[in-house]
């Protein structure tokens, strides 16, 4: 991966070049820990080689998977950065990846293996974010 800060001050723009075999989720997380972020909004396109998302099965209180087993484009990749309840970054991340036939799949991303690219755009906001668990819905969301 490279990174640069495209903008500094109270409100810092990084632009992440992620290279193929790294895993998405892990190296977004891992920067936004090394770079202390604690709100922030994230972008990004790009292309997997294999992908699982979750859709969020809300009476179950789990995350059902959905597997998508070959290259695909990343159409778009939305989402935020807050600090969990363990004072990491926390991040909410949902994509929606186009496949060959022009058939999508959408959901929550839980990993995905870049290939050839992914190009990340992480977007640090003033306000302080908390993401915190809640027990009734057996997710962790944004506490504000």
């Amino acid at each position: 991966m490279r990174a640069e800060s495209v903008v500094e001050g109270p409100e810092r723009v990084f632009v992440l070049i992620l290279d193929q075999g790294e895993e998405a989720f892990k190296t977004i997380a891992d920067f936004a820990n090394k770079e202390r972020i604690t709100g922030a909004s994230v972008a990004a396109i790009g292309a997997f080689e294999q992908a699982d998302l979750g859709w969020f099965d809300l009476e179950a209180r789990t995350y059902r998977p959905i597997t998508v087993d070959e290259q695909c484009e990343v159409l778009s990749l939305l989402g935020d950065v807050a600090e969990g309840d363990d004072g990491k970054a926390s991040l909410h991340l949902h994509a929606v990846l186009g496949l060959r036939d022009g058939r999508v799949r959408g959901g929550h991303l839980m990993s995905g293996v870049v290939r050839p690219t992914l190009e990340v755009t992480i977007r640090e906001t003033v306000q302080y974010l908390r993401r915190k668990k809640r027990a009734d819905l057996g997710i962790a969301l944004i506490n504000i």
